[in-house]
């Protein structure tokens, strides 16, 4: 292989699943003013990765074909672009691209400063790479949508639903931090785990109490850390205190519609869709977090570049425990 060629996954149309994912070799990207070029290490994948793939942002995403999706990775920077003064050649990140162009199954991405992090050494490629999309979505819920501070002192009551998913792992760790009080939903096997990294109760979303959301305590939520799909409004309400808010991590025109009649109301029972804002403070926040021992990534399984598609088909499958890894050091 050429030195200004590197091996990516691509696709050139929308539809097609994980057998229109192609691998190629393509040019290695220039990084342009304010962007670095980073060796990716590792690279998660998310479900907004192949919802895009299936047109559900058609025709504003992807901004071209072929295209080379994803959006969080892992590396070291390489070169630098324009007016870039606070990164090195050398340095160890983490990064999220932008949904437009994508880049993250490849060998080399052009990431953005203004979305990435610096990382220690003690934070790994796997474990930095995971943060982007799950992590922030997660903090960005509790921290600015729920308004808890992370300082321990909080008496919030929170739901999380769909906890063993990336976002909601990472969502019960932060609401700890915070000194939520935590309900979460999921499915049996997962339910020790949920308790291991902080659930104070957990519901098996499969028996009618689960199906209920109803905390085992009998408290009512301030806010709801919705990450899962399909459950109507009807299920939540009962369950909120007077004044609450259900963050909805993928929201639906039905659910706008919702939102929408809530703020013509002036209820104080709020149905917030939150999408995810990366900026390279927040980032920072979670390499720290992990760095410090206060946030544990859990892996759900792992795979080489030449088997992305595998990856993609997991993600697609859903009822991953966790995230789901692209490594690129295997």
């Amino acid at each position: 292989m050429a030195d200004n060629m590197m091996r990516a996954v691509q696709y050139a149309a929308y539809g097609g699943g994980p057998s229109a994912l192609k691998h190629v070799e393509v040019p290695v990207p220039t990084p342009k003013k304010g962007e670095v070029l980073v060796k990716v290490e590792a690279a998660s994948v998310n479900p907004v990765d192949w919802k895009i793939q299936s047109g559900i942002l058609r025709p504003f995403m992807p901004s071209k074909f072929p295209y080379i999706p994803g959006t969080d990775i892992s590396g070291e920077v390489v070169a630098l672009g324009l007016g870039v003064d606070n990164f090195a050649v050398g340095d160890k990140v983490v990064s999220w691209l932008d949904l437009r162009t994508g880049g993250s199954l490849a060998e080399f991405a052009a990431a953005a400063v203004k979305t990435t992090a610096k990382r220690p050494l003690t934070v790994s490629s796997i474990d930095s790479a995971c943060l982007p999309v799950a992590g922030l979505t997660a903090l960005q819920a509790v921290r600015n949508v729920a308004g808890l501070k992370l300082d321990g002192n909080s008496e919030a009551n929170l739901l999380i639903t769909a906890a063993s998913g990336g976002v909601g792992l990472y969502a019960i760790q932060i609401a700890k931090l915070a000194g939520a009080h935590v309900t979460a939903t999921c499915g049996a096997r997962n339910i020790e785990l949920v308790k291991k990294l902080g659930a104070d109760e957990v519901l098996d979303y499969k028996t009618p109490e689960g199906d209920e959301l109803k905390s085992p305590s009998g408290c009512l939520y301030d806010a709801v850390v919705h990450c899962a799909t399909g459950i109507p409004w009807s299920k939540f309400e009962p369950n909120l205190k007077p004044v609450a808010k259900v963050i909805d991590l993928t929201p639906s025109l039905k659910s706008f519609a919702v939102t929408a009649f809530k703020k013509i109301t002036l209820s104080k029972k709020q149905l917030v869709p939150l999408l995810m804002s990366a900026n390279a403070q927040d980032l920072q926040l979670l390499v720290d977090l992990v760095q410090d021992g206060k946030l544990k990534t859990v892996v759900d399984s792992q795979y080489p570049l030449s088997r992305a598609e595998a990856a993609w088909a997991k993600s697609i499958e859903g009822h991953a425990t966790g995230k789901i890894v692209v490594n690129f050091e295997d």
